[in-house]
This record gives structure tokens, C-alpha cells and sequence, in this order.
């Protein structure tokens, strides 16, 4: 059993390393599955340059614009690949969001991507820390874009927003509730309380509870925020879109109870929540479009219409 100065000392360097893991590569590429694309660039509201895709539909008046996930890029995570395939144990296979972005174009949807800050080809921003409140400001600066663009500005918008971008998305709608006047609907998969991921990670690590105030303080020492303050918990009051949310059934890094609760704390009636099952691998929450599109291909089109 490793002394309490050695625990100390290996939670602090997790804390510490969290925004620290190289970039992953942009590993796919809409030409892939035959999709047209542009390359786009905008300023997120603080200025940080953002860089994504912009995959045209003809004589389709209706856009998706999708957010990422933590440490993924446009074209998904290639967790098939060293270093990635440490990040999450289990977790150690290619996953394509460019599939994703073909069903869309499929079903009569133009679809727009986006790197967040700190990922893939968009600009370093904050120390290299991610929060949703960040990553929020990315969200926003997508959204004026697809508004301000001749092409686009007049289209009707859903939002395909996982994980961490779900949380962005949710904080964004706190935040600046104005600028989601208008948007349809939203399909958020597996966003989570960040203290809730810490509280799992000591039980993944065999850690007791206690070590929790020494992983409050690093994280703080680390970030400057409060870990209690990155609870993903109050944000969802605010949504006021139709919102699909699906997770993984006993994901090791979140909680059900977790997921349950903010899908409980989303005020609105036109919302719903499926659990995957016979599964406890986090990545399958990603790739579950792809192998199942019905449930949001059908969310999708009873409220762009």
C-alpha cells in the first residue's frame, strides 16, 4: 500500500496532467465518405481563433452545428493510437465523428464542426484549461458565425452537443440565454459533473473519499477554479430546447445518479433520456449514433421540421 505522501503525490500529478496530453490528430476527413466540405474559421467571443468544418447540403435549408467532446477534435478521438489509448482505460479504439457527419448529410441535414480551444487546429487559449465555461465561449462564437454567414444565416439550427460540449452548451444557455432564441432542438450525450469524474476517478483508483479535499486543492492550485463551481448540475435549468440525453449505464467515470439528475434538472416536458446498456466502456456513448441512428435521426427531424 503506497504511503499517503505517494497518493498525494500521484493525485497531484494526475490534476496537473489533465490538460497536459498532446493534441490528437484530425485522423479523418469528410472526403473519407465522399462529403464536400470548407474548412471555416471564426473567433470564439473572447477572440481565441477557432477552426472547423462546414459540410454544405443541397437545397436543404437545415443545419446541425455538433461540439466535442474533451480532448477530441472535429473528426472524433484516434484512441486506437499511442498516447491516447492510456487516456481512459477500455477506451482504446478509433472513434470517427466524420460517420456521424455523414448520416446527418444522409438525412438532409448541412452540417457545421468545430474544434474547441486548446484541440485540433484552434488556438491555445487559458493555460490550456477546458472548462465548460471556456469551451462555452467557443459555442457562442459558432453560433454567430452560422448566423453571420450568407449561406447560413437563414437556416434553421439544432445542436448535436457531447459531453463536455453538452455542459458548454448548457453553461452558454445560463450564460447568454438570448442567443439561443430560436434554436430547435439539442442532442446532448453524456455530460457529467466534472466533481462527480474526480470523485470517480479516486474510486477508480481504489482511493478512499477523503482524498477528495487534497484533489479540490490541487485542481484549484491547478486551474484557479473551485472544483465545486465546475459542477455541471445548475447549467441545465436553463435549457430550453428539446433535448435528447443518452449515456452509458454504469460509466465508470460518470454516475447514473449523476445523469439522471441533470437530465431531471432540464425544465421542459419535450425531453427524454435513454440509458445504453450491456456496456460499461464510456466510448460506446460516442459511437452510438453511428451504430444507432434511428432514436436521433428521429429527434432531430420532430423538431427541425
Amino acid at each position: 500500500m503506497a504511503s499517503d505522501a505517494e497518493i498525494k503525490a500521484q493525485l497531484k500529478a494526475f490534476v496537473f496532467g489533465g490538460d497536459e496530453w498532446p493534441r490528437a490528430p484530425i485522423w479523418h476527413q469528410p472526403e473519407e465518405v465522399g462529403l464536400k466540405y470548407e474548412t471555416i474559421f471564426f473567433p470564439a467571443t473572447d477572440g481565441i481563433p477557432i477552426e472547423g468544418w462546414f459540410m454544405p447540403r443541397q437545397d436543404s435549408n437545415q443545419l446541425i452545428v455538433c461540439v466535442t467532446p474533451r480532448w477530441f477534435n472535429r473528426a472524433g478521438f484516434p484512441a486506437h493510437l499511442e498516447p491516447w489509448n492510456t487516456l481512459l482505460p477500455g477506451n482504446d479504439y478509433d472513434v470517427d465523428f466524420v460517420k456521424d457527419y455523414k448520416l446527418l448529410h444522409d438525412a438532409g441535414y448541412n452540417v457545421v464542426c468545430f474544434d474547441n480551444r486548446n484541440f485540433g487546429y484552434s488556438g491555445a487559449a487559458n493555460g490550456g484549461i477546458t472548462s465548460p465555461e471556456l469551451c462555452a465561449r467557443d459555442v457562442i462564437g459558432a453560433l454567430n458565425y452560422v448566423r453571420l454567414r450568407e449561406d447560413t444565416k437563414a437556416m434553421t439550427i439544432g445542436l448535436f452537443s457531447r459531453c463536455n460540449g453538452a455542459a458548454a452548451t448548457m453553461y452558454a444557455m445560463q450564460e447568454h440565454p438570448e442567443v439561443f432564441e430560436g434554436i430547435r432542438c439539442m442532442v446532448a450525450p453524456q455530460p457529467f459533473s466534472h466533481n462527480v469524474f474526480f470523485a470517480q476517478t479516486l474510486k477508480r483508483m481504489g482511493l478512499p473519499d477523503k482524498y477528495m479535499e487534497d484533489m479540490r486543492q490541487y485542481f484549484q492550485v491547478k486551474t484557479s477554479i473551485d472544483l465545486d463551481d465546475m459542477g455541471v448540475m445548475p447549467w441545465p435549468k436553463s435549457v430550453r430546447v428539446p433535448t435528447l440525453m443518452y449515456q452509458v449505464w454504469d460509466d465508470p467515470v460518470a454516475t447514473n445518479d449523476d445523469a439522471q439528475e441533470i437530465f431531471d434538472a432540464i425544465p421542459i416536458e419535450e425531453k427524454k433520456l435513454h440509458w445504453i446498456t450491456g456496456t460499461q466502456v464510456r466510448f460506446e456513448g460516442y459511437t452510438f449514433f453511428q451504430k444507432q441512428p434511428e432514436m436521433v435521426l428521429e429527434w432531430f427531424a420532430k423538431y427541425m421540421a
